[in-house]
Parts: C-alpha cells; sequence; structure tokens
C-alpha cells in the first residue's frame, strides 16, 4: 500500500472541511425550505393515511352493505327495486350515484343487466361500458349484454362487434352462445357470409357447446340458399 505523504494528508483533511464548510453553508441557506418539504410530505401522507381510514374505507363498508339487499332483488329478478331500492336499502343507481364503484366494480354490470331487463338498453349500455372487472367470464358477460342492448336497439352492426369480443374474452365454451349471438346478428345485418363463419367456427372449435349440437341446421341453411 502506498505511503500516504504529509503533504497529501494535509490536502485531503482540507478537501473534508471544504466540503463540511460547503454543507453547512447549503443548510444554512435552504434549511427552511429542507425542512418545510418533508413536513409537507409528512402532512400529506398522514392526511392521505387518515382519509382511507376515516373516510374511504367507511365509505366502501358502507357501499357494500347497501350492495347486499340490491343484490338479492337482482338475483331473485325484482330489477325495478334492484335498481330504486326502497325506504330501507339502496338500489344500484343510488349506491353508483354515492359511492361510484366502492362497493364493488360489479355493480355496474348489475345495474346494466337490470337496465336491460326491464327495457333500457341505451341506460345499459352506458352502465355496462363502465363495468372493467377482470375475471374474463364476468366481463364477457358485461360485452356481451352490450350486444344485446344494441341487438334491442337494432344497432346490429355493433351487436355483432360486441358479441365477437365476449367470444374472444371468455374463452371457454361460453364462446360458442357468443357466437351464435354474432351470427343471428349478422344475418339480420343481412351479412350472411360472416353469419357462416360464426357458425362454422361453433362447429369446428366449439363442438362440445350445446349450441353445436344442433348447428348444422343453420350452417345447411344458409349453404343451400345460395
Amino acid at each position: 500500500m502506498a505511503k500516504i505523504t504529509k503533504n497529501e494528508e494535509e490536502v485531503r483533511q482540507q478537501n473534508v472541511v471544504e466540503a463540511v464548510s460547503k454543507t453547512e453553508e447549503f443548510f444554512k441557506t435552504y434549511g427552511n425550505l429542507i425542512y418545510g418539504i418533508v413536513i409537507g410530505v409528512l402532512v400529506i401522507a398522514a392526511a392521505i393515511m387518515a382519509y382511507n381510514r376515516f373516510i374511504l374505507q367507511p365509505k366502501k363498508t358502507q357501499a357494500t352493505d347497501q350492495m347486499a339487499q340490491a343484490e338479492q332483488w337482482f338475483l331473485s329478478g325484482e330489477y325495478e327495486l334492484a335498481l330504486s331500492g326502497d325506504d330501507n336499502a339502496l338500489g344500484f343507481e343510488d349506491i353508483i350515484k354515492q359511492y361510484g364503484s366502492k362497493a364493488a366494480e360489479s355493480v355496474y354490470l348489475y345495474a346494466g343487466i337490470a337496465k336491460l331487463q326491464t327495457g333500457a338498453p341505451e341506460e345499459a349500455i352506458s352502465y355496462l361500458k363502465k363495468y372493467d372487472g377482470k375475471d374474463p367470464i364476468m366481463l364477457a358477460k358485461a360485452q356481451a349484454c352490450i350486444g344485446d342492448a344494441n341487438a334491442d336497439l337494432e344497432n346490429y352492426a355493433e351487436a355483432v362487434k360486441w358479441f365477437q369480443k365476449a367470444a374472444k374474452t371468455s374463452g371457454n365454451a361460453l364462446s360458442a352462445a357468443y357466437l351464435m349471438k354474432a351470427g343471428i346478428a349478422a344475418e339480420a345485418l343481412g351479412d350472411s357470409a360472416k353469419a357462416l363463419s360464426f357458425y362454422k367456427e361453433i362447429k369446428n372449435e366449439w363442438g362440445n357447446a350445446p349450441e353445436a349440437m344442433e348447428i348444422d341446421k343453420y350452417i345447411t341453411r344458409i349453404e343451400s340458399a345460395k
């Protein structure tokens, strides 16, 4: 190891002294600003924690409690009650107004399906498009319901698009049901070739699905009409 000379040691000490001096000068100049920033960050962090604990979490609990009764009405087929509620419990519409998706993302799916069942397809579409669930089966259900709503409105091109999307999202035997809907909507649109492609996809890709049991007659009907 090289020996440090006296002169080199003095230079090194001088550098240390200068560095300490510069640091002290920096804190003298900007110390109040730095402390202010630190305190500000701590205050914001405390505010976020307080909001989550005393506002957000209680709201989530309230919303979840309200959802329970609305879900019961929905499952019983009482769609109007599920949407509007009664004197004792809120329906999905008021839950969405007061809590948004704090109860659960499924509130939009429930509301959309209920609107579809009560003959309000445009409102159903509005709710269903807000659903952003991660489960592919439920997301496909929402997409298929948007297709149903568009079919009710005779927007068959849109219906086909959403049924196709639902079939792709689902990725299981339910895809056959969505492809069947897409085929029927395509026929309503006057696009027999597109409908035939959906029916053949059911036959070739989903041969074990219930829809495949009678799919040959759909295929034969279109092919014989050519």
